[in-house]
């Protein structure tokens, strides 16, 4: 199991318009991110506090990093997807709705570039949006397009 540093916990929010289902991504801020699009979405999650359980580490990323409360609702389990660079992804589907112009996202500080001593503050999303499933394909970065899959699955649409 890679050590707690390696783990995220998100929520997969779906819901469906004119028939057609969508989810929920946030763009990732920070200048690694700022040109890039498409691959370059994720799902709101973030890391554990210490021993944190999984699902209170998924609400509490979702709600810190769009500034609003999770949705009432069931979570569903997606299970775990494992990204590039070694981080262990697990998630949880809820249906629900938001207002993307109602985010109001959380900071991270970084050094940027890497060695030259000044840190900036970035926003952890600087856009989110509602995707219909095939664009979010597109968007979303490579290993949770498994997690979109699953939804399809296990969710009745």
């Amino acid at each position: 199991m890679p050590r707690a540093g390696r783990r995220s916990a998100g929520i997969l929010l779906h819901r469906v318009v004119d028939g057609e289902p969508q989810v929920l991504l946030g763009h990732m801020g920070g200048p690694f991110w700022a040109r890039k699009d498409d691959g370059a979405w994720s799902i709101p999650k973030g890391e554990p506090d210490g021993d944190e359980d999984p699902v209170a580490t998924a609400r509490r990323e979702f709600t810190e990093e769009l500034g609003l409360p999770v949705p009432d609702g069931d979570l569903v389990p997606l299970g775990e997807v494992r990204q590039s660079g070694g981080k262990v992804v697990q998630a949880w589907a809820l249906a629900g709705d938001l207002d993307p112009d109602q985010v109001v996202p959380g900071t991270f500080t970084l050094e940027w570039p890497r060695g030259s001593g000044r840190f900036r503050e970035y926003p952890e999303v600087d856009r989110v949006a509602w995707f219909p499933l095939v664009e979010a394909r597109l968007k979303v970065v490579k290993a949770q397009r498994e997690l979109l899959d699953r939804l399809t699955e296990k969710v009745a649409f």
